[in-house]
C-alpha cells in the first residue's frame, strides 16, 4: 500500500452500541492491525437532538472490554484532534465556505412547512437540479435578500449542489465498482444554521480527509451515500487522497428477514449490546458482559459473522484473527445472527480457560448464593470446576453443576427416589458406610475398585447401588464421576451425607 493504513470507527452517542456496530469496529481494528496501521475513534455528535448522556462513555468502555484498542480518540488524544465533531465547528464552517465560494453549494431558506407543501404538490419530490430553481434559496433570491435573511437571524441550511447526468463510480474493496447516476441524488443538506453544525455527509468527508483516513470501513446501509461522498471529495479537490471504501454486509435476524434488532434479542433471549445499558428512566437492556460472555468469545463469534479465515478454523485469538484477516474472505451478503453459535463459542473458551482462572471467576457466583468462597481453598474450587466445566456455557452455570460441593442436600429428587430407592436401600447404604470407613486412601482411583468390588461380591445391582449412592450424596442422580465427587468431599462428609439420606428418605 502506498499510504499508511488509518481507519476510523465513528459512532454517534445516541444510545448503546449495537452489536452490529461492534462488528464494524472489530473489522476496522483487525484491518488496521494487519497492516500496521492506526485505529481512530471519532465521536459523531453533530445530531444534538439525539444526544444521550452516558453513551460516549459506554462506547469507550465496550471497546475496552472487547480488547479493541484505540490509537487516537477523545480519551487517547492524537495529532489530528479534536476527535469529537461538536468541537470541530470552526473547521466545518471553513469548509462550508469553501464550497459556497466555489459554487459547489448554496444556501436554502425553505421552511419545513414549505418543503411539506412542495412534497404534497410534487409526487416523489426531491430537492435537486429539477426543482431547486423553484425553491427559496441563494440560487433564486437576490444576493441582497440572502444577506438580509441571514442578518435577520432566519434559519437556513447549506445544500450541496449536484449536477445531473453524471455516472458516479464508487470503488469498493468488497463489492467492486458501483456506478450510480447523479440524477437520482438530491442536493443533500450539509450544514444547519440552527445548531451551527454540519450533517453527517460533510463532517465525515472533512474529518476523513484531515485525519488522513485511508480506508472507510462501515455498514452497507451507508452505501447509498457513497456517491455523494465521492462527489464531495471531488468538489474539494481531494479525489487523489480519497479513502478506499468497504461496505460490510448487515447482521440479519436469526429467523425471518431483515436486519438484527433489539426486539429480536428480547424475543429470543440474547443480548444485542456488548454491555448492559441503563437508560435514564427506561428499561435496562441486557449486555454480553453481564450475561456471562467472555470478551474473547464475543470477538471470535462476531469476526466470523460475514468473514472466514479461508479454512475451517473457528477458534481464534485476537492475534490469530489479525494475522488471517482479509476482505477477500468477507461475504457480500448479510450474515444471519446465530446466537446459539455465540453460546457455543463461550462454552469453548471456558473449556480452554485454566481451572484456577475459572475458579476465580466463580467466586462472585458463590458469594451471590450466600457461600463464602474464602471458606474454600483455591485448589478445592479449581478441582470442583474442573469436574463440571464441560457442561457449562457460562460461569454462572457452575452453581447448578457444583452446588452439592458447598451445601449438603436437604431434599432429594422425588423421581430419583421413586426409581432408585427401595426398601433394601437403607440397609445397603449402611453397608456402604462400613466399606467406606475401611478405605484408607479415599482418592477416586483407590476407592472406586474397592466399592465396585464390594458390590460385585455381594451380587448387588451395580446401577441401583451407585445411583442410590449418588442420590444420597448429591440429592439427585446427576453430576460428574461419583468417585471424583467423593474424593473432593472427603470421607467424613461422604459418610455424613449417606447417613442423613438413610434417616430422611422414605418411600
Amino acid at each position: 500500500m502506498n499510504r499508511k493504513v488509518r481507519v476510523r470507527f465513528a459512532p454517534s452517542p445516541t444510545g448503546p452500541l449495537h452489536i452490529g456496530g461492534v462488528r464494524t469496529a472489530l473489522y476496522n481494528y483487525l484491518f488496521a492491525r494487519k497492516h500496521g496501521g492506526d485505529m481512530i475513534l471519532r465521536i459523531e455528535d453533530t445530531d444534538s437532538n439525539r444526544f444521550v448522556p452516558g453513551a460516549e462513555e459506554y462506547i469507550n468502555e465496550a471497546l475496552a472490554w472487547l480488547g479493541i484498542g484505540i490509537d487516537e480518540g477523545v480519551k487517547e488524544g492524537g495529532a489530528y484532534g479534536p476527535y469529537k465533531q461538536s468541537e470541530r465547528r470552526d473547521i466545518y464552517r471553513e469548509h462550508v465556505k469553501m464550497l459556497l465560494d466555489n459554487g459547489k453549494a448554496y444556501i436554502a431558506f425553505d421552511t419545513p412547512a414549505e418543503l411539506e407543501a412542495k412534497r404534497a404538490e410534487i409526487s416523489n419530490f426531491q430537492y435537486d437540479a429539477s426543482t431547486r430553481m423553484s425553491m427559496r434559496n441563494s440560487l433564486t433570491l437576490p444576493k441582497e435578500e440572502v444577506e438580509k435573511l441571514i442578518a435577520d437571524g432566519n434559519q437556513y441550511v447549506v445544500r450541496f449542489k449536484i449536477e445531473p447526468g453524471r455516472n458516479v463510480e464508487v470503488n469498493d474493496l468488497l463489492r467492486g465498482k458501483v456506478t450510480i447516476n447523479s440524477s437520482v441524488l438530491d442536493d443533500k443538506v450539509i450544514y444547519k444554521s440552527a445548531d451551527d453544525l454540519p450533517t453527517y455527509h460533510l463532517a465525515n468527508i472533512v474529518d476523513d480527509h484531515l485525519m488522513e483516513v485511508s480506508h472507510v470501513i462501515r455498514g452497507e446501509e451507508w452505501l447509498p451515500s457513497a456517491p455523494l461522498h465521492v462527489l464531495l471529495y471531488e468538489a474539494f479537490g481531494w479525489s487523489d487522497t480519497a479513502p478506499q471504501f468497504v461496505h460490510l454486509p448487515l447482521l440479519l435476524k436469526p429467523d425471518g428477514k431483515g436486519k438484527l434488532s433489539k426486539r429480536d434479542g428480547d424475543r429470543l433471549g440474547f443480548p444485542v449490546f456488548p454491555l448492559e445499558w441503563h437508560p435514564e428512566g427506561g428499561e435496562i437492556s441486557s449486555g454480553y458482559r453481564e450475561s456471562g460472555y467472555l470478551p474473547e468469545a464475543v470477538v471470535n463469534f462476531l469476526a466470523l459473522l460475514g468473514w472466514n479465515p479461508g479454512d475451517d478454523t473457528e477458534i481464534m485469538s485476537m492475534d490469530e484473527l489479525v494475522a488471517k484477516f482479509d476482505f477477500a474472505h468477507c461475504s457480500r451478503s448479510g450474515a444471519k445472527f446465530d446466537f446459539e453459535k455465540g453460546r457455543w463459542f463461550n462454552h469453548e473458551y471456558l473449556q480452554k480457560m485454566p481451572d484456577e482462572e475459572l475458579a476465580q471467576l466463580f467466586k462472585p457466583v458463590l458469594a451471590a448464593h450466600d457461600i463464602n468462597p474464602d471458606n474454600y481453598s483455591d485448589e478445592f474450587l479449581a478441582r470442583a470446576v474442573a469436574l463440571v466445566k464441560g457442561r457449562i456455557y457460562f460461569v454462572k452455570d457452575l452453581w447448578d453443576q457444583t452446588k452439592f460441593f458447598f451445601t449438603a442436600p436437604t431434599e432429594y429428587n422425588p423421581k430419583d427416589i421413586k426409581k432408585r430407592w427401595s426398601e433394601d436401600t437403607p440397609r445397603i447404604m449402611t453397608e456402604l458406610i462400613d466399606v467406606i470407613n475401611g478405605i484408607e486412601d479415599f482418592s477416586s482411583a483407590a476407592a472406586e475398585p474397592i466399592v465396585l468390588g464390594w458390590i460385585a461380591d455381594k451380587g448387588y445391582h451395580l446401577g441401583n447401588v451407585m445411583n442410590a449412592f449418588r442420590l444420597a450424596v448429591v440429592g439427585e442422580c446427576k453430576g460428574p464421576h461419583m468417585f471424583d465427587i467423593t474424593e473432593l468431599l472427603g470421607k467424613e462428609e461422604t459418610i455424613k451425607r449417606l447417613q442423613r439420606a438413610i434417616n430422611e428418605i422414605s418411600i
